[in-house]
Formats: C-alpha cells, structure tokens, sequence
C-alpha cells in the first residue's frame, strides 16, 4: 500500500538526523540578480508567417533545470564527475548525466549513472531498506525500478507536477502530427545503438534527420562541417592550459568571423549544450553528425511503465537533506520532514550549482568542488506548426548561415509528417538568451530567423 508523506512524518522524529533538521543551519543566500543587457526588441519579416502552432521549452530558466545538460569548461577534466559520483557515507548517492564521464550530456549517460548509483546502493544496504530518489526523470525513475527490484521500499519525489524531469512530451493530436518533444528527444546513431543494447526502450516511434543544407541569405549552400573546429582542437592538445573552443579557434588561425563556422559553433551548442567561449579544448564535447533520430511519441509512457507499482510523490521539491551515519531526512518545500536510509539525488547540476537543495551537513569538499567547476549547458527547442510552407527546401536538417537569427538550426518536419512543422534548435549562451524572452518576443525572433527560406513579401524586396 502506498504510504502517504503524512504518514511518514509521522514516523519521522527520531535519531541524529532528526537533530540534524531541527539544528539552527542558515539557510543558503539567495544567488544575486544578474544584471541583463537590454536587447532591442526584434520585429518579425512579413514574408514569415505567424505559426498557427507554438510551443517553445525554457529550461534555463526553469527552477527545476536551470539548465538541460554538462559539459566540462576550459581547465577542467572528466574526474570532476567521477569525485560527483562518489556516495557520501554511503547514504547520499547522486546520479544523472552530470556524474557519467562516459556519456555526459546523454539519456545513455542518465541511464548509466542511475544504474551505477542503484548498485553501489544496493551492495551498501540491508536486506530491506526506506530509499528516497530525488528526481523523476530518466535516471531517476530507472535507479527506483532497481532499487525496487531489488526489494527496497522506495520513494520517488519530483519537485514539478508532472513525470519526467527534462524529458517532456506534450500530446495533442488535433494541433500537431506527432506529440511536440521539448526536452531531451535526439539521438545520435550511437545514442540509439547504447540505448537499445541497455534494453532501455523510449519509444518505439522514431523519425530520421539524415539529409542537411546550410543556407544564407542567396539560398542553398555547402552544409556545415566541423574541419575547422577539428583543427583547432588538435592544435590546442600542445597548448600550455586548456583553451576554450572559442580561443582555440582564434589560436589555430581559423576565421572567427566566416559566419559558415559560426553556423558549425552553433550546430554544436544545439545538439550539446556546450558554450564555446566556456568549453575545453581538451575535453570538447564531440562535434554531432549530420544524421539525428528524433524519438517521438510520448515519452512518459516509457517512464510511467517502470514506476508502475511505485510510490511517486509529484509537486514535492526537495529542499534540505540532512544526512548522518545512520539515515538521511528529507526537508521538502512544503515544510515536510521526511526519514529515509539513503537518498539517490538526480537533481540536475544547475539546481545543485543554485543550492536548490540545500545539505546538512555541508557536501564534502569535492564534491562541492566538482559542482562548482562543472558547467551548466543550455539547450532550448521551438515548435512551430504553419498553415502551408513557405519554404520549398525538402532537406531535414537546415544550418542557417549568417544573418543576426537567434536560431540558426531547424529541423524540417514535413518530409516525415506530411504537414508543415518545423523545430528550431538553439543552445549555449543563445539558448540562455532565448529563454528569457517573452513568449511574444520569442516567436518574432524564431520567425526573424526563418527569414533566409522564404520569399521576401512584396513591401520587403
């Protein structure tokens, strides 16, 4: 029978940790305000239309992400996930792709760390034991399905009102062709290869990008290609300190100004988040493919079919855990204080970065040190449904090359659906900047950096 968190409290009073959460810890200081630069606010060419369907994610601005994926900044190595990964007295265990150094920034990555942390878990506990995973998204719903099947009594809290994490499906058949994914949802060959070797099965829908253009403001051009990011790199392994991948570029001698590179820096930020004024040179993210899968369907069935039998807790964000040799205790934003033996933390590396959760005692050292040197990517997505195309490209994946758009790669949906979709892709600082924009000011920019595939409207040209 599911046990309802009034239940919990109710046996919750007990031991050190119970001091531990009734102990006068000060709260953490809030992160000051950035100061933003304001932006001119864009205007939408006549010559693209207002979407009639719209849907856009903002997961840097989310307080549940403040941000989609990790990647390693210049002057840091892989061994910062590992020491994130290590279990603190064997009764905090963190997982997700922050902790993976094999598949960072992947579901292959969320996969694997989750199955890593349920059996360091599983080998450091009892027969049968109360085990609290923080977070619902991919890693943390696959360490619940183990540590369940293995005999545990498991809890899973997840802070938003629904399943999922970063991973988010909306369904709605009479809007669009297929369910819009607005989280994690491409996959490169090896991506779906790993996925489907772990037995791990998505989703049994998938379309194919396999056939990309770039182009500029004269029409169809070379797509893009990452040759002279490739060189650059290879010339920063002699550098005295790691380089980001921007001042490698400029070390190499490469043209920082041709706007195809640019096209290539920002197919790299779209696909991993990585920033490459901040990224290393020496530990890069790898330079996608022109070939993607877009699993589609709806992706919380997947997650709903290994939490079956579960106790899920959702609206419930974790606040404070405090943690002793002998349990953990859960502070949740209701003011709930909740026992547990052990806690799997799958919170996202922006939230632990912002101390989203709160730990009393304080982190051990490196691991606060991992969580500070660790970077925080950005990926945003865009779905925009449209009346009839007015483009006439049947390529599937389009690199836009110059111009001042925001959003300077789409996917193009048509060839696959039969209906005219398109799904813009931006990440890094551009992503970041994208998020923060009204909903309005939004779509003009989306629609502004379309404007190199339509015919200019009449008033225009």
């Amino acid at each position: 029978m599911s046990i309802t968190r009034r239940t919990l409290l109710v046996g919750a009073g007990a031991g050190a940790v119970g001091l531990l959460l009734a102990a006068c810890t000060p709260e953490p200081a809030p992160a000051p305000t950035r100061t933003k630069t304001p932006m001119p606010r864009p205007t939408a060419p006549e010559s693209v239309p207002a979407p009639a369907g719209w849907l856009r994610s903002t997961w840097a601005t989310d307080p549940y992400s403040l941000g989609s994926v990790s990647y390693l900044p210049a002057g840091v190595d892989p061994s910062e996930r590992e020491r994130l990964a290590e279990p603190v007295l064997d009764r905090v265990f963190f997982a997700g792709e922050a902790t993976d150094s094999a598949n960072p920034g992947t579901v292959v990555g969320a996969v694997d760390a989750a199955r890593r942390a349920a059996l360091a878990l599983i080998a450091a506990a009892g027969d049968t034991e109360r085990i609290a995973v923080v977070g619902a998204g991919a890693a943390g719903v696959i360490a619940a399905r183990m540590l369940t099947d293995a005999g545990h009594d498991v809890t899973v809290f997840e802070a938003r009102e629904r399943l999922g994490g970063r991973i988010r499906s909306e369904v709605d058949d009479e809007q669009w062709p297929v369910p819009p994914q607005l989280g994690a949802w491409l996959l490169s060959d090896d991506e779906l290869a790993a996925l489907s070797d772990r037995l791990v099965d998505i989703s049994d829908e998938t379309m194919t990008f396999d056939t990309a253009t770039g182009w500029t403001a004269e029409g169809e051009a070379a797509t893009v290609d990452g040759a002279a990011i490739a060189d650059a790199l290879q010339k920063a392994e002699s550098a005295a300190s790691d380089p980001s991948i921007a001042d490698a570029l400029a070390a190499s001698g490469a043209n920082t100004d041709d706007p195809a590179l640019a096209a290539s820096l920002a197919w790299l930020a779209a696909m991993t988040g990585a920033d490459p004024a901040r990224a290393s040179s020496w530990y890069p993210p790898d330079f996608p493919a022109d070939t993607v899968h877009g699993v589609t369907g709806d992706l919380i069935t997947f997650l709903k079919e290994h939490l079956d039998g579960l106790d899920v807790t959702t609206a419930s964000p974790v606040v404070r855990i405090a943690y002793d040799d002998r349990g953990v205790s859960l502070r949740l934003g209701t003011g709930e204080a909740l026992s547990y033996d052990r806690v799997v933390v799958t919170a996202p590396l922006g939230v632990l970065q912002k101390q989203g959760i709160e730990f009393a005692p304080a982190l051990p050292f490196a691991h606060r040190g991992a969580i500070s040197a660790l970077a925080s990517g950005f990926v945003e997505t865009v779905w925009m449904r449209f009346d009839e195309p007015f483009w006439t490209t049947e390529a599937a994946i389009w690199h836009v090359v110059g111009g001042g758009g925001l959003i300077r790669t789409w996917l193009n949906l048509q060839p696959a659906t039969g209906e005219p979709v398109l799904v813009g892709l931006v990440g890094g600082a551009d992503a970041e900047q994208f998020a923060e924009l009204s909903e309005r000011d939004a779509a003009v920019a989306a629609r502004a950096s379309l404007a190199f595939f339509a015919e200019p409207a009449a008033d225009e040209g």
